[in-house]
Formats: C-alpha cells, sequence, structure tokens
C-alpha cells in the first residue's frame, strides 16, 4: 500500500530541505544501517522516473516547502489531519473490543483487536504521516506545536512511501 509522509526539517534553503528530507526517509526505509524499516521504499516529489509512485500516484506536489508557506501550511495540515483520522479510527476499534470482547477474544486478536491496540500505540508506520528530522513520529498535537514554535526555518518534505 501507499500513503504520503511529511518529514518536518530545519533548512535554509530548498535543497538542503529536500537532502535533509531524503536522510529521514532513508532512516524510515533502513537504508541508514542504524535503523530499523519501518517502510518498504519511498519517492519524492522530484523525481520523474517512476510510473506507480510520486508524482504518478499523487499528482504535483511541492518538492518542499516552507512551513509558513501556503504550500507549507498546506501539506502540513493534510499530514496532522491523516494522522489525526488514524488514530480516532483505530481508538474507536479499541473501544468498541474493549466494550465487546472478552479478555480472551482480545488476546485472540478476535476482529484484530489487539493490532488495532498496536496501531493506536505506533510511534512510527503507516499510522503516522508526520516525521521530525531525526525520524521521529510526531504522535500528538502538543509535540507538533513545540517544534513549530521552536524552529524558525522550518520546511515540509513529502514523499510517496510503501508499506
Amino acid at each position: 500500500m501507499h500513503m504520503v509522509i511529511y518529514a518536518l526539517v530545519e533548512a535554509s534553503t530548498h535543497d538542503d530541505a529536500l537532502a535533509t528530507g531524503k536522510s529521514v526517509f532513508d532512516r524510515l526505509v533502513g537504508a541508514d544501517p542504524h535503523a530499523g524499516a519501518v517502510f518498504d521504499y519511498y519517492v519524492t516529489f522530484d523525481e520523474e522516473d517512476t510510473s506507480v509512485a510520486g508524482k504518478a500516484r499523487w499528482g504535483e506536489l511541492p518538492t518542499a516547502a516552507p512551513v509558513d508557506s501556503d504550500d507549507g501550511q498546506d501539506l502540513l495540515e493534510r499530514g496532522w489531519e491523516a494522522t489525526k483520522e488514524e488514530f480516532e479510527r483505530n481508538l474507536d476499534r479499541v473501544k468498541e473490543a474493549i466494550d465487546e470482547l472478552s479478555d480472551e477474544e482480545i488476546m485472540r486478536d478476535e476482529d484484530l483487536a489487539r493490532h488495532a491496540f498496536h496501531k493506536v500505540g505506533a510511534y512510527d508506520g503507516p499510522t503516522i504521516f508526520l516525521y521530525t528530522e531525526h525520524g521521529t513520529g510526531i504522535r500528538h498535537r502538543g509535540q507538533l506545536d513545540r517544534l513549530l514554535e521552536a524552529s524558525e526555518e522550518l520546511w515540509i518534505v513529502p514523499a510517496d512511501v510503501h508499506f
């Protein structure tokens, strides 16, 4: 499956932002020897040689944008809303499982209940759409707000990832 994720990185130029974003995505696909793979591969929106990912799948997106620009705000909103919606969807599944299933049924992963528990607690992967420049998933609004307030030159870099 494919999804678009976003890296929030400090940079002074577009090229620096894109390079730093790619290093974040390298970590998330396990290209960095000190990082475990969270996704199978990624394609950034500057790549033209693919017919199944990036622009070919999602259309034109900025390759990198300052967070305080219109494009940056749009990408940030997309990433945060997707994270929030995925969390709420899985949290609803968890609440339903607690209300309707026995402990034994949850333990057996009836209706993928334990899988939903896992997704609610995930730090990265398909339920997290925003990442710091260190490859850390942004899981709650306070964390995002602190990052936004702490940086003067914050950029957002999108990538199509496969998982």
